[in-house]
């Protein structure tokens, strides 16, 4: 079995550079839990095309610390909210070009609406919350990504209001 470039499954939280394994990620997820009838799994991946303008590649930065402590906040208010058995998130930072992987959020419970739910939410989250900074390199120069109005609302259907200002 491949692991994270942290090198640890066990953990919720994982900021990286490298890519991960999916199938693996997942694996090590429901790995020896017989009470685990559903998985659900989401990945996002670089566009080559963001507001009308060509990307050709997207940097990320973080606050180490911080963005791991912000988004294992996020998985203890899931786990609060959704009858869950675990949830694992991993994005990426770094140079990273379209069609690259940036992201994941992996859950599991014992029935799929609980999974969706939660994969759901945290995916809210962490579109508009955790602490990642986003540099699209595009054909009109280099420019800062922000949450969309879109994705603020996404949040707020979960009685969570925005904090991008």
């Amino acid at each position: 079995m491949s692991t994270s470039a942290s090198g640890n499954m066990s953990l919720r939280v994982v900021v990286q550079a490298a890519d991960f394994d999916l199938a693996a990620e997942i694996a090590a997820l429901r790995a020896s839990n017989s009470a685990v009838g559903a998985v659900c799994s989401f990945v996002g991946t670089v566009r080559d095309r963001n507001d009308g303008a060509d990307v050709a590649s997207m940097e990320l930065e973080h606050y180490p610390g911080m963005t791991e402590k912000a988004i294992e906040a996020m998985i203890d208010e899931a786990h609060r909210r959704f009858d869950i058995l675990g949830a694992r998130v991993i994005h990426r930072i770094g140079l990273l070009q379209p069609l690259e992987q940036i992201m994941m959020v992996a859950v599991v419970s014992a029935h799929r609406g609980e999974s969706f739910q939660a994969c759901e939410f945290l995916m809210d989250y962490l579109k508009t919350q955790a602490p990642f900074w986003k540099k699209e390199q595009t054909s009109e120069g280099a420019r800062w990504v922000d949450a969309r109005v879109a994705d603020d609302k996404a949040l707020a259907r979960w009685g969570i209001a925005a904090t991008n200002g």
